[in-house]
């Protein structure tokens, strides 16, 4: 299977924040924000794998650091990060941009895992990356370390479920 640059997986999409998309406090809705970088993230994935279908296996990471505010144009970039046999870590970096002053600033940093499907529905091998920036060699070093924290934390969640009930609170 053929290796991809991991620029080559990357996606930007630039939108503006309305005022349906605000909080009380007037900034940016972080479920509208979340609802924003998985759509972008998907695009990368399918795009990478050069399938139709690619699903969210986690979300393992989302830090809100800079408040969005509806004086900002947001650009969400996306790119492969890592790969595993189907899965890939798909990073996402949120630039706010005051439309009047131009400052730029990183408003948030997420990290998500989907997995390639074929048509049946079943995982599928995926193209392996190349990074070649020093931020997308960073990421691609650490990606590993992100790989066995989440392999880590599935077991955790699996633990947790055994314990669940189904039974009606009320």
């Amino acid at each position: 299977m053929k290796t991809r640059k991991m620029g080559d997986t990357r996606i930007i999409q630039n939108d503006q924040v309305l005022i349906n998309d605000l909080n009380n406090y007037h900034t940016l809705f972080g479920g509208v924000l979340m609802k924003k970088l998985d759509a972008c993230a998907t695009l990368t994935a399918c795009s990478h794998a050069r399938v139709k279908e690619c699903v969210t296996a986690s979300t393992d990471s989302v830090n809100f650091m800079e408040p969005i505010r509806q004086s900002d144009k947001v650009c969400i970039e996306s790119f492969v990060a890592y790969t595993g046999r189907s899965s890939m870590e798909i990073f996402c970096k949120v630039i706010a941009e005051d439309m009047i002053t131009g400052n730029r600033r990183i408003a948030t940093t997420a990290f998500l895992t989907f997995v390639a499907l074929d048509e049946n529905k079943k995982p599928i091998e995926v193209p392996a990356i190349v990074p070649e920036t020093e931020e997308e060699k960073y990421l691609y070093e650490t990606g590993q370390e992100r790989a066995k924290i989440r392999k880590l934390k599935r077991q955790q969640n699996k633990d947790l479920v055994e314990h669940l009930t189904l039974e009606k609170p009320y």
